[in-house]
């Protein structure tokens, strides 16, 4: 089968609006959470979130191509264009019929949406901006790329929640490996920190309301009570590895496998053995041909919610045996809050630098441990560690359960 290779990387988030800047968080251990201030909390249950900060929309597009975007669209084209420079690609010298694309969103253009709601309860339904179909649905980031850089092999958006991003990636690598495209831009792109977006996860209890920026987004910690949410953007090109070595392209890693799974069991609650999180990661280790033993580092999917971090750690075990002791897991999330739909790309990213550089993201902001999450968590700082082969989890409500591995390109 053919290889696939990471050739460039691109990220908008809340710890960074490069892949540089949050490459230099994660190692600092910087953690991206603080007050709302897209739109006044006061009166609100949740008061923080994960924002994107100082970031300028104009050097993704112009003022009249904005206004026909919402966030989600502009944050994934951002990332997109990092990732393609990154990559040194030109896709005039490409089959550009052999360049794919496919990015995700978990909900799309929900700022979007809400306005337009709010417009059309005002002043009539038939008001609407033309733009709102275009703008919310949640296929139109992966649209957007493929205009920008011209990219005619299949253009899609996989939504499976907070998995999408992963299962992106994940089909992805299949599409090269199998032999249907050489290259593919990859990843997600969330931004639904509106008080519409808020308040619905508000409502279901899955948000954290602390007050304290560092004692919000805490996975596996005892005191954890609900994730903090994130917004942004992450991006990958990913190519086959022969087209890579012919351009001289600089290789960060290869994905080696990928691993999908579903629950079948509730709409938002995993399964508490957590056995199909399991046998996801097992599907991905086969794939990859890839022993327990050989896998150093998981970027898990750590919400800081009860029942996900317990599960998720009861997954681990189930997948890895008393390897799992041994194994270093992080949740970059504590940083980052969650993403989303964009998760899962903005972890791919950075493990992809954690395997090219030999750093272990932190779990920040932890203190009391969980005797049920009791994994070597790598708490508070970044470890300098040989990276071989490292994991990315997202599990996403519906019961959807993606896992890609990457090991060191040789």
């Amino acid at each position: 089968m053919r290889r696939v290779v990471i050739t460039g990387l691109g990220a908008i988030t809340p710890i960074g609006n490069s892949t540089e800047e949050m490459w230099e968080s994660v190692k600092a251990g910087k953690c991206g959470i603080d007050k709302i201030t897209h739109y006044d909390t006061t009166d609100r249950l949740v008061t923080l979130a994960g924002e994107v900060k100082n970031f300028d929309k104009e050097t993704v597009a112009s003022k009249p191509e904005l206004r026909k975007m919402d966030d989600y669209t502009v944050y994934a084209l951002g990332a997109a264009t990092e990732a393609v420079n990154d990559s040194g690609i030109d896709f005039s010298k490409e089959d550009t019929m052999r360049c794919s694309c496919i990015v995700s969103s978990g909900i799309g253009g929900l700022t979007t949406i809400q306005r337009e709601c709010l417009r059309g309860e005002e002043k009539g339904f038939d008001k609407v901006s033309p733009h709102f179909i275009p703008m919310s649905i949640s296929n139109m980031a992966a649209g957007h790329i493929a205009i920008r850089f011209g990219l005619h092999g299949m253009c899609t958006s996989v939504v499976t929640a907070c998995a999408s991003a992963t299962n992106a990636i994940g089909d992805g690598f299949r599409h090269i490996r199998d032999g249907y495209s050489d290259i593919c831009v990859c990843g997600g792109s969330e931004a639904s920190i509106t008080p519409f977006g808020i308040g619905g996860f508000s409502a279901m209890k899955a948000l954290s309301t602390a007050t304290d920026p560092a004692r919000a987004s805490i996975p596996f910690d005892a005191e954890r009570g609900g994730f903090v949410m994130g917004e942004g953007a992450g991006i990958l090109i990913l190519e086959e590895y022969e087209h890579a070595k012919k351009r001289g392209a600089k290789i960060y890693c290869e994905i080696a496998g990928y691993g999908a799974t579903c629950d079948a069991n509730h709409v938002t609650a995993p399964l508490e053995d957590g056995s199909m999180a399991a046998a996801c990661m097992e599907n991905a280790m086969k794939d990859a041909g890839v022993k327990p033993e050989e896998v150093n580092y998981i970027n898990a999917h750590g919400t800081s919610t009860v029942l996900n971090d317990k599960g998720e750690t009861r997954a681990i075990k189930r997948a890895f045996g008393e390897h799992a002791y041994k194994l270093m897991v992080s949740s970059t999330k504590s940083m980052t809050g969650h993403m989303l739909g964009a998760s899962g790309a903005v972890e791919a990213v950075i493990t992809a630098l954690a395997v090219k550089n030999n750093i272990v993201p932190p779990t920040v902001n932890y203190q009391v441990k969980d005797e049920e999450c009791d994994l070597d968590i790598v708490p508070n700082k970044a470890r300098n560690a040989i990276i071989n082969c490292a994991m990315s989890n997202s599990l996403g409500f519906g019961g959807h359960n993606a896992t890609i591995l990457f090991r060191k390109a040789e």
